[in-house]
């Protein structure tokens, strides 16, 4: 989620177009129950790019007169209340979507990120599971709720810190993941300076002990001996044992002083192991969609019959089904794939898990072409090869 920074004068402005400048305007809505004509889907977005928001507003208020449950209208209109800054008005519209069209993740994920702007960060996390529900395989989604998280965990360190107003010592900044939220990478917190470092009462409490003594010293100079005051001598004998005794006291101060920082710094300590692990389910979130992403890519290129785009799915180091060389399966697979009239692939209830650069997508694969069609279990094991996922087996079944 992009640049939600309070300064800024447009803060739902900044923060939606880092997420939903992913998300293409008119996308994921085929499901809408009326369609609008194309014409007047262009010139509404022709004004939104020019800023010109109350023009395209009355645009859309004008077609969802006659067509008001249009789904795709009513996300546009959402989108430019968010632009006006209208939070309120925009988050009502993309409410009423989910409850209407519940099937679809994109006001989902448009919602969350209202919430996420108005500081709502529990509300948006909840949001966009249901974006997730919706669509598993959503990478936007995926990516926000990981900053969400990061921003929660980055919430924790504050709390946990409590760092004494009073005091001289800095508060670490945390780092915005993108621009949302704490980027929780740095190591060990900075421990809060000890309760004793302020209290100079040790040097103050040991100082009026030595004082007295040499005082007494200059009493046992009487020089009438014929005198002999000698019993007032124990007197000032006798005074250095009280003095002993306040000694004592001041030093068991100090000891509790420094035991109240520890109490802190364990609070401070498990609050960086949350952080943490937040941070870790924060990127293995994005690394499974990174990969779900390379795979829906496959099926598309399968889909659309371009070849080179899905021969460059797979790894160069691919283990062929029946052992041939890549170039004799390559040349193989184009084949198969032009002779078709058409084909249709998709990627059903995929399941990853990732293991260092391997990972392992298991789905069912829906196969349909003018010749055959075809509903069977798929499994792809994925490497990372740079910073592209690449695919070096594929089976099917089981």
């Amino acid at each position: 989620m992009k640049t939600m920074l309070l300064a800024s004068p447009h803060p739902y402005r900044n923060a939606l177009r880092g997420i939903l400048s992913k998300t293409v305007i008119l996308s994921g809505l085929i499901a809408a129950i009326y369609s609008v004509q194309a014409s007047e889907v262009s010139d509404i977005s022709k004004l939104m790019r020019a800023g010109q928001y109350p023009e395209a507003l009355a645009k859309t208020d004008a077609v969802l007169a006659k067509h008001p449950r249009d789904a795709q209208m009513r996300f546009v209109k959402g989108l430019i209340l968010a632009e006006q800054n209208k939070s309120a008005e925009a988050i009502a519209i993309f409410s009423k979507l989910t409850e209407d069209f519940p099937d679809l993740p994109e006001p989902y994920n448009n919602l969350a990120v209202l919430y996420a702007a108005n500081g709502q960060y529990d509300k948006a996390r909840a949001t966009l599971d249901m974006a997730i529900r919706t669509n598993p395989t959503y990478a936007t989604a995926l990516e926000n709720l990981g900053d969400v998280y990061a921003k929660l965990a980055s919430q924790a360190y504050d709390k946990a810190l409590q760092i004494d107003p009073a005091s001289n010592v800095q508060q670490p900044k945390l780092a915005l993941v993108r621009t949302l939220t704490g980027n929780i990478t740095g190591g060990t917190i900075p421990k809060l300076a000890s309760a004793n470092t302020s209290g100079s009462k040790q040097p103050a409490a040991t100082a009026p002990t030595p004082a007295p003594v040499p005082e007494v010293k200059p009493k046992p100079e009487p020089k009438p001996e014929p005198v002999a005051p000698v019993k007032p001598t124990p007197a000032p004998a006798e005074k250095p044992k009280p003095v002993e005794k306040p000694a004592e006291k001041p030093a068991e101060k100090p000891v509790d002083k420094i035991e109240k920082p520890a109490k802190t710094d364990k609070a401070a300590e498990k609050a960086a192991e949350k952080a943490e692990k937040a941070a870790e389910t924060a990127r293995a979130d994005k690394d499974k969609a990174v990969v779900l992403n390379a795979v829906n890519n496959w099926a598309k290129a399968w889909s659309d019959m371009d070849v080179k785009s899905y021969l460059a799915a797979y790894a160069g180091d691919f283990q062929t089904p029946k052992g041939e060389s890549r170039k004799e399966w390559a040349d193989e697979r184009r084949a198969r794939i032009e002779e078709k009239g058409h084909i249709s692939v998709k990627v059903d209830v995929p399941q990853v898990t990732i293991k260092n650069d391997t990972a392992t997508v298991r789905f069912r694969q829906i196969y349909n072409s003018n010749r055959l069609t075809v509903n069977s279990r798929k499994t792809l094991i994925l490497v990372k090869q740079g910073n592209k996922w690449l695919i070096k087996q594929e089976r099917s079944g089981g």
